[in-house]
């Protein structure tokens, strides 16, 4: 495959996949939320604050969750997880990966292969069943977007939670 049809192969595959649902930010529109394409896989946004929480919804051993209104930031019993910045911006996204570590962390669940689990509710699972073509091509199709500077929140612990509950 050519470069261009390697980006465009990992397009297909990332709009196939739904990516957009969680990791783009989204504008309300006549048809509801949709994919904000100014903020493209740019994950949850760092100056979106998280409202409160009710307790009702999250209670420990049991698998309920929610999600923020424009989908990137979710909350259940692995505590609060927000969606990363897939744009190739150095800082604060994947452009110092490279199409090996990202295969890495998508067949382990971890963060660049060795780091924290990828949370819910990312399927990396089934995504890291994808050849290395395919995973290699989704990587060429993100490393082709504008990188946007947008460091996301850490992920918040079930033990840390409780500041963010409704009174």
């Amino acid at each position: 495959m050519t470069q261009e049809e390697q980006i465009a192969h990992g397009k297909y595959l990332v709009n196939l996949g739904g990516c957009n649902d969680c990791h783009s930010p989204k504008v309300m529109t006549p048809m509801g939320p949709m994919p904000d394409t100014t903020r493209l896989l740019s994950g949850h946004p760092a100056d979106e604050p998280l409202g409160e929480i009710d307790p009702a919804i999250y209670k420990k051993g049991q698998w309920v969750w929610a999600g923020a209104t424009d989908f990137t930031s979710w909350v259940g019993p692995w505590g609060v997880s927000f969606t990363a910045n897939l744009t190739p911006d150095n800082e604060t996204g994947l452009g110092t990966w490279t199409p090996d570590l990202f295969i890495k962390a998508l067949r382990t669940g971890k963060h660049m292969g060795i780091g924290r689990p990828l949370l819910p509710p990312m399927p990396w699972m089934f995504i890291g069943k994808c050849t290395d073509k395919d995973l290699k091509a989704i990587f060429a199709y993100l490393h082709s977007l504008p990188a946007i500077h947008n460091k996301v929140p850490d992920w918040i612990p079930p033990d840390k939670m409780a500041a963010l509950f409704k009174k």
